[in-house]
């Protein structure tokens, strides 16, 4: 690590919270999380036009969380927010336990299940392809890949519903792959000549890459290649200290605005994750990223259900919010166990002290988008019972002929 990343980014590694974040009483997460499943599941809804027809026996009514932002494709939601949206929250419902003795919210993840096996890949505005200048598709098609296979994980496929589920995360590894920029990784911001080069975006390709990284866990035969160059496009994005580029330009740095680290704090861990998984981050690097979230997370809570996407001075756009918090979270998991208390414990305070009056948190102006604040809330907190994919030990050196061994999964 060189010596301005430390100078930059290695703070106290006690921050302790001060002012609003102490309250006189310890924060009750079992009873918020209680609730909060409740909220979610009375959430549900269907965006259809069409009246639902009658459902033969055992069909299950398809539904959904639509994420809603100010982007819009013919005046509606688009359809890569609806099924990211979707599984958002279906992923924060399972990672809580006693799912299958809580018959309304077991019956609410099969009926977005249902969504998910329908919309995930209907073309023509999902699946291969990429629309005009912006298209969100693979937002979608990263956070549906990422569910499907948690919902594997954790044994909650129903059986008739397993051929089914098994081919979509195929073709969604292959959606993946055909939507790939040419160099490496992905943007819901390209050039609008189709297959011309474009950055890549860290804040989409980190997570698009540990996706992969759990197909490739699972089994699933492809070209594993493709998480290589995403990778190489994070490096090639991370600059001295420690922030990373909104999107991938190594020969275009300023280092203010979207790249000072006040700008990119909320991408930072999520992209030193990806790169701890495989090799290419020490543990040092995913600490000093937690912390710079933590030192500057003032910065994200001025942008929070505010108006607006990127404005100056950091350009922070208020959907970074609870995203930050969440993989902040997740990082922890690639530290030594005595050092993520502490963090933990000042990232769940940082959460308790913007959750709203009605108990939901949304770091947008719109009452929809509670859902998806709630939910990455729930992620948060259930971060440590939520394995990461595996590591691959690194090669020892370059001339090493033996290939990385993948460590065990800890254990469900």
């Amino acid at each position: 690590m060189t010596s301005s990343l430390l100078i930059c980014l290695w703070i106290s590694p006690l921050l302790v919270p001060t002012g609003p974040l102490l309250t006189a009483e310890p924060p009750d997460w079992e009873a918020a999380m209680k609730s909060s499943l409740s909220t979610l599941v009375d959430n549900q809804e269907s965006m259809t036009k069409e009246k639902q027809k009658k459902l033969d026996p055992g069909q299950v009514e398809v539904r959904e969380w639509p994420y809603e932002g100010v982007y819009r494709e013919g005046g509606e939601i688009p359809p890569g927010y609806r099924v990211g949206g979707t599984a958002i929250v279906m992923r924060s419902l399972i990672e809580v336990p006693g799912i299958k003795k809580d018959k309304k919210r077991s019956e609410s993840v099969l009926r977005g299940l249902s969504f998910l096996l329908e919309e995930s890949l209907r073309g023509p505005r999902m699946g291969v392809g990429f629309r005009g200048g912006y298209d969100v598709r693979d937002w979608g098609h990263i956070e549906s890949l990422e569910t499907l296979l948690r919902m594997k994980e954790l044994k909650l496929i129903p059986g008739k519903l397993r051929k089914r589920c098994h081919q979509l995360i195929g073709e969604l590894v292959e959606t993946l792959i055909e939507n790939e920029i040419p160099g490496g990784g992905w943007n819901y911001s390209r050039r609008r000549r189709a297959n011309s080069p474009s950055p890549a975006s860290p804040f989409m390709t980190a997570p698009a890459a540990m996706a992969l990284m759990r197909a490739r866990d699972h089994g699933l035969k492809f070209d594993t290649a493709v998480i290589d160059r995403a990778l190489d496009t994070l490096e090639a994005a991370r600059l001295e200290t420690g922030a990373f580029q909104y999107s991938t330009n190594p020969d275009r740095v300023t280092g203010e605005g979207f790249e000072a680290v006040q700008g990119a704090c909320a991408r930072m861990a999520v992209c030193e994750t990806a790169l701890w998984l495989a090799g290419r981050a020490d543990t040092a690097r995913v600490r000093a990223s937690v912390e710079a979230f933590l030192e500057h997370w003032e910065w994200l809570e001025k942008r929070r259900s505010q108006t607006g996407t990127h404005n100056p001075p950091y350009f922070i756009a208020p959907y970074y919010f609870f995203y930050g918090h969440t993989h902040a979270s997740r990082a922890l998991l690639a530290l030594p166990e005595d050092q993520r208390e502490p963090l933990r414990k000042q990232i769940l305070a940082r959460l308790w002290q913007v959750r709203g009056e009605d108990g939901s948190w949304n770091d947008r102006v719109f009452p929809r988008s509670s859902s998806y604040g709630t939910a990455m809330t729930i992620l948060a907190f259930r971060a440590p019972q939520s394995p990461l994919p595996e590591k691959l030990v690194a090669k020892r050196d370059e001339g090493a002929e033996e290939k990385p061994a993948p460590l065990r999964r800890s254990e469900l």
